[in-house]
């Protein structure tokens, strides 16, 4: 059975994927009365959530531990204002780009982290990169640490320059891993597998060899290596694949583009 009051009560701005992925996982382990704001949400209550559309419909009464902050980060302007009379909680951006120094002068605190976490946070394994502001207490890190927790590994970091790249690498990682499933069908259907055969070997790879990974000691290129018989036919297809301007190329030149549009958010 679920455990009651592991966290505390949290206010979460933004009830789209990643913020009902991380809401499911807090709800998982316990979460006291909370309130989740989101304009396209049906509004609702249940014994350990009140959902609804705007701040003015917030109980007066309610005082969060922690703000999380979910929203688009173009959309950020608009709606933080709306929150800066929770100072007192500590707040957790989940957006991409806003830097700390843009959030705090958003809100009115230096009590701000600013986290990245991916879109394996709905299946609980997720990776999230946190960095705290200077006023953000021991307790309150680890309150955030507790919330980002409830949805896979966290790694925290004192350099906030360092989140951009994350964003870039881990934030839309998931993504380029998706893609890569989808050209592997289509080469699969290109050479005469039927549809179905054809996504399923796809699927299937992708997600069995990010399990193989995830259970080995061995470095990714060791592994890499092992599946590489020499004048076989996985080495034929690698000499494609890592040919300088195929994939060492298009990926450093990817996530590159991805750390800049990060830096261009930042505010």
């Amino acid at each position: 059975m679920r455990g009651r009051g592991m966290i505390p009560p949290v206010l979460l701005v933004g009830f789209g994927k990643m913020g009902g992925a991380m809401m499911a996982g807090w709800r998982e382990r316990g979460l006291a009365p909370s309130v989740a704001v989101d304009p396209t949400a049906t509004p609702s209550r249940s014994d350990d959530l009140l959902v609804v559309q705007n701040a003015a419909d917030i109980p007066p009464d309610f005082a969060p531990q922690a703000v999380v902050l979910a929203v688009k980060p173009q959309t950020a302007p608009d709606v933080l204002p709306h929150y800066a009379k929770y100072r007192d909680s500590v707040m957790l951006s989940i957006m991409a780009g806003r830097s700390l120094a843009w959030l705090q002068s958003q809100l009115g605190t230096d009590a701000v982290v600013r986290a990245m976490p991916n879109t394996p946070a709905a299946i609980r394994q997720g990776i999230t990169v946190a960095c705290a502001g200077a006023g953000v207490s021991t307790a309150q890190r680890d309150l955030c640490d507790t919330l980002l927790a409830a949805v896979g590994t966290v790694a925290w970091t004192t350099d906030e320059a360092l989140i951009d790249p994350v964003t870039a690498v881990s934030g839309g990682g998931p993504a380029y891993v998706f893609l890569l499933a989808e050209l592997l069908e289509q080469a699969a259907i290109a050479q005469g597998i039927p549809s179905d055969l054809a996504r399923a070997l796809a699927r299937e790879t992708v997600s069995g060899a990010g399990a193989l990974l995830a259970a080995s000691p061995e470095d990714a290129a060791v592994l890499r290596r092992n599946v590489t018989s020499p004048a076989g036919t996985t080495e034929r297809a690698l000499a494609v694949l890592m040919a300088p301007s195929a994939w060492p190329d298009s990926i450093s030149r990817a996530i590159t583009a991805a750390t800049q549009r990060s830096r261009e958010l930042a505010g």
